[in-house]
């Protein structure tokens, strides 16, 4: 219970530190909870989306929804993914990589991303039926959070534990840790209207492995930055495959 409570105080925004305290320890075993986590910031988000849906048209809706998962978690994963980009689009070996990820400062690449991640977010959330996206955005949520806590599992931690930014190292889980909430991430796609959206899974599945390929090969592992880049390429990836099976 406590390693989920450090996850909602890492990768969210609710101050829960103001009633609650939990021991600095607990934070390295918070990986395997990622995805109920996101079925907090899903559940922010869809509820977002079907209430702004029911007065506005579904483009401002969506806008909103996304504003509050930004508000919510704090941009966190935005934030790692424009390092991420700037990272890997600026350098060319491992330490130039580094050192980009760790500056402050956005780059191009970063800026750029980051106008391409929202548009096409935007789009994608705007382009369904009000009423059959809205287990897509949960299931999406959570499946991303899922992919990237098993992909980072199984890599690296390519820093020294004092150049973290947030000097937190995870620990390596246990496939058999990981069943029980493998099994509730199941619960959104049970929603799904159409059970072609099933199809999806394939290219998140896909980006996954592939991502995790590309990290192995280009740094060795994983830092901070490439965890929150990792949940959103991979959400977006689900997304994609939904908007396509939509329209098809």
């Amino acid at each position: 219970m406590k390693g989920f409570l450090a996850s909602l105080m890492m990768l969210t925004r609710l101050p829960l530190w103001r009633i609650i305290k939990v021991d600095p320890r607990y934070y390295s075993d918070t990986l395997k909870y990622w995805p109920l986590v996101g079925f907090v910031t899903g559940f922010t988000t869809l509820g977002t989306y079907w209430l702004a849906s029911l007065c506005m048209p579904l483009l401002p809706a969506s806008v909103i929804a996304i504003l509050s998962r930004l508000l919510l978690t704090g941009a966190l994963h935005e934030d790692g993914l424009a390092d991420f980009l700037d990272g890997f689009g600026g350098g060319n070996s491992k330490e130039q990589i580094l050192t980009i990820m760790k500056d402050s400062h956005i780059g191009s690449y970063g800026t750029i991303g980051l106008i391409l991640y929202f548009l096409t977010y935007v789009s994608f959330l705007a382009s369904f039926d009000p009423y059959l996206i809205l287990p897509v955005i949960l299931a999406a949520d959570v499946l991303s959070k899922l992919c990237a806590s098993i992909m980072i599992g199984t890599l690296g931690y390519v820093r020294k534990a004092e150049e973290s930014k947030t000097k937190l190292i995870y620990r390596k889980i246990h496939w058999g840790e990981y069943l029980f909430i493998a099994f509730l991430c199941l619960i959104p796609f049970l929603f799904l209207r159409d059970p072609f959206f099933l199809l999806a899974l394939f290219p998140a599945v896909f980006v996954t492995i592939a991502l995790r390929i590309y990290l192995k090969k280009k740094i060795g592992g994983y830092t901070g930055d490439c965890c929150g880049a990792s949940v959103l390429i991979i959400e977006q990836s689900f997304y994609l495959g939904c908007i396509i099976i939509y329209y098809w």
